[in-house]
């Protein structure tokens, strides 16, 4: 079973239902034995940093989700998500966030327009990117994905870079740490393409 987590600020019913069609089980939930026990785990996320982090402490899934990515399990961060596992966001302030990895969430500049909303292209930092990143098998390079942002990840270790994207700037789209992804476009809205990255994560379970 894929716990997709619900903190009260995801798009979770569209994401289990991208999982659906792929094939695999998956349970909305916030019960924090059941995001401990489960097989892997999904944290979607839409809205403001604070709020979420500060949601995800109260109901104390901050400390199942470490106790679950320490047992190895396959987790996924999407968009807010993804910037959730960082060391600290300056939306709206500063506020710490999982410090799983080392970065900062940023707004991007204003010579462009935000947020970051529609289609847009993934480029691979280095050709190998399929081979050290499952969720990219049978991705090509340059393929299209469903973003809506205006944070991007400012992330330390460039090595876990998998892809980038640009919308003024080069920025990191999507990373790998061990057991640990994050993309900052939805795959659940991003047709076939999207649909084949969750499908890829499934088998990682």
């Amino acid at each position: 079973m894929i716990a997709i987590i619900d903190f009260g600020m995801g798009n979770v019913r569209s994401v289990q239902n991208a999982f659906t069609k792929v094939g695999f089980q998956s349970k909305i939930t916030a019960d924090l034995k059941e995001i401990t026990d489960a097989k892997a785990i999904v944290l979607p996320g839409v809205g403001a940093f604070r709020d979420a982090i500060n949601n995800l402490r109260d109901k104390k899934i901050d400390k199942a989700l470490m106790q679950a990515i320490k047992l190895n399990k396959p987790f996924l961060g999407i968009c807010l998500g993804m910037q959730l596992l960082l060391s600290c966001s300056e939306e709206g302030g500063k506020y710490k966030g999982l410090n799983l990895l080392s970065g900062t969430a940023k707004r991007f500049q204003y010579t462009v327009k935000c947020p970051h909303m529609g289609w847009n292209s993934i480029k691979y930092v280095q050709p190998s990117v399929p081979e050290v990143n499952p969720l990219y098998k049978d991705i090509p390079d340059n393929a299209y994905f469903y973003f809506v942002h205006s944070y991007y990840c400012q992330m330390d270790d460039r090595q876990l870079v998998s892809t980038v994207t640009n919308y003024g700037i080069d920025y990191p789209s999507s990373f790998r740490k061990k057991n640990l992804f994050g993309v900052q476009f939805h795959p659940e809205k991003s047709s076939t393409i999207g649909l084949k990255i969750l499908r890829n994560f499934g088998e990682l379970s």
